[in-house]
C-alpha cells in the first residue's frame, strides 16, 4: 500500500513538473510588474523622525515631548538643527548612541539627577525605543553623548 502511495506520488509529481512549462508557454511572457509610485521611490531610509520625552530634569522647560525630523530638520526639538547635527555625527562613528550602557560595564558609583528620557521612532532606518536615566557615570556620560538631542541637565 506505502509503495502504491509513493509511486502514485512521483509519478504525479513528474506530470505536474512537465505540464508547467507548457502551459505558461502557450499563455505567453508574464506581463511586466507596475512601476512603484514615485514617493515609494524618493523615501529616505536615512531619514530621521524621533520623538524624545523627557522628564524630571528640574527644569520647566527642558522637560516635555518634543518632536525632531532630520533631512529636513524639522519637528518642535528646541534645538532640532544641533541636534540633527549631532546625529548625523554620531552615524559617522563606531558606536550607537541608542544601544544600553552593557551589563558587564564597570560604572563609577554616581547619581546624575533624576531625569529620565525615553527617544523612540527611526534614525538611520532603523526603529528606535531607548530609555535614558543619569543613575551612573556610564548612564551620564550615554545622556550627554546624546546632547543636544537630549537636554543640558547638570
Amino acid at each position: 500500500m506505502m509503495r502504491r502511495l509513493a509511486l502514485t506520488a512521483v509519478v504525479s509529481l513528474a506530470a505536474l513538473s512537465a505540464a508547467a512549462p507548457a502551459a505558461t508557454a502557450a499563455a505567453g511572457p508574464l506581463p511586466l510588474p507596475l512601476p512603484l509610485p514615485m514617493s515609494l521611490l524618493q523615501m529616505d531610509d536615512a531619514a530621521t523622525h524621533l520623538t524624545v520625552a523627557v522628564s524630571g530634569t528640574g527644569n520647566p522647560e527642558a522637560d516635555g515631548t518634543y518632536e525632531l525630523e532630520c533631512e529636513p530638520t524639522g519637528g518642535n526639538h528646541p534645538a532640532a538643527q544641533q541636534a540633527c547635527d549631532r546625529l548625523a555625527q554620531l552615524a559617522g562613528e563606531s558606536a550607537d548612541p541608542f544601544e544600553p550602557v552593557s551589563r558587564s560595564a564597570m560604572c563609577t558609583q554616581q547619581f546624575g539627577g533624576a531625569a529620565t528620557a525615553r527617544v523612540t521612532g527611526t534614525w538611520q532606518g532603523r526603529t528606535i525605543d531607548s530609555t535614558f536615566e543619569r543613575t551612573n557615570g556610564c548612564e551620564i556620560g550615554r545622556w550627554n553623548s546624546l546632547r543636544p538631542v537630549l537636554p543640558n541637565v547638570r
